[in-house]
């Protein structure tokens, strides 16, 4: 699971995901220069650790390298909160305040997101059901609890 990126590193692969195309510390740092005073350095140490964290690749391009993202936000955004869900002592509780804060758009796109994954949940439930042996021959079968019926011939267990 990832941990949460910093606010640096949010907003350079925040970047990287809207581009969504192989880009240089130099784009980047320009960018960010817009709405904050920054060093081509700190842009290019940041870029740099997310390369070593997985979360960009990069390939040599010349004298520069152009990085390109491992995954998406949605991907991100949805191992932090099955992260988040995962810790919860009470899951059902944990969606249920969770949905609680949702803004109305938030509900509409969760209600979208559902009625796209709800034809794959019921074709797995039936594929699960189709493909899981009879009950009975899942069963261990009972052992023995006779003395003298085990393997060593006498003191049983």
């Amino acid at each position: 699971m990832p941990r949460q990126l910093g606010e640096l590193e949010d907003a350079v692969m925040t970047r990287i995901w809207q581009w969504n195309r192989p880009v240089t510390v130099r784009e980047v740092l320009e960018d960010l220069q817009q709405e904050r005073s920054i060093a081509y350095t700190t842009v290019m140490t940041v870029m740099d650790n997310l390369h070593q964290k997985g979360w960009v690749r990069r390939e040599v391009e010349g004298r520069a390298y152009r990085y390109t993202a491992v995954s998406t936000r949605a991907a991100y955004s949805a191992a932090l909160m099955n992260e988040a869900w995962s810790k919860s002592d009470n899951p059902a509780a944990a969606l249920v305040a969770f949905f609680g804060m949702m803004s109305q758009e938030q509900r509409e796109a969760l209600q979208d997101a559902v009625r796209i994954v709800q034809p794959q949940i019921q074709e797995g439930a039936a594929q699960g059901a189709r493909e899981e042996p009879p009950r009975a021959s899942r069963q261990a079968p009972p052992e023995q609890d006779v003395e003298g019926d085990d393997e060593t011939g006498g003191a049983g267990r």
